[in-house]
């Protein structure tokens, strides 16, 4: 079953070319990020005109590809920026992206939010924290 709880969900910024799969998009989650893709966090891409979305993500068994076109509009889709590679995005962040909201306008209460189990070092070196 594929489930994201308790995964961190990074977005990859800028654009991504929509004809990569398997291989091609783990290798820009381990070359532009640092990151290890089998660590079972949920990696999304979005092309160029911001009508597209893929995901990656690893279970138990194998990696998965899950892709998204609109019939119509685009994704708030963060920029390429120097500095962070990838944005992370909690659970609420990513429904709301996907159910047409522009996610980084929103502002999360200031909340006790427990943290999230550290990666290993250096894995996350060109990723920002998207949390309010």
């Amino acid at each position: 079953m594929l489930t994201f709880r308790g995964h961190r969900i990074f977005l990859v910024t800028g654009p991504t070319d929509m004809r990569k799969s398997f291989n091609g998009l783990s290798g820009i989650a381990r070359e532009r990020l640092g990151a290890t893709p089998a660590s079972r966090d949920l990696y999304l891409f979005c092309n160029r005109r911001g009508n597209r979305l893929k995901a990656l993500v690893y279970d138990e068994s194998g990696v998965w590809v899950l892709a998204k076109r609109l019939d119509k509009g685009t994704f708030a889709w963060p920029a390429a920026d120097a500095k962070a590679h990838a944005i992370e995005y909690r659970e609420e962040q990513l429904t709301l992206l996907l159910g047409g909201f522009d996610a980084p306008d929103l502002k999360s209460r200031s909340w006790l939010r427990r943290a999230t189990p550290m990666p290993a070092p250096n894995s996350n070196a060109n990723m920002q924290t998207n949390f309010a």
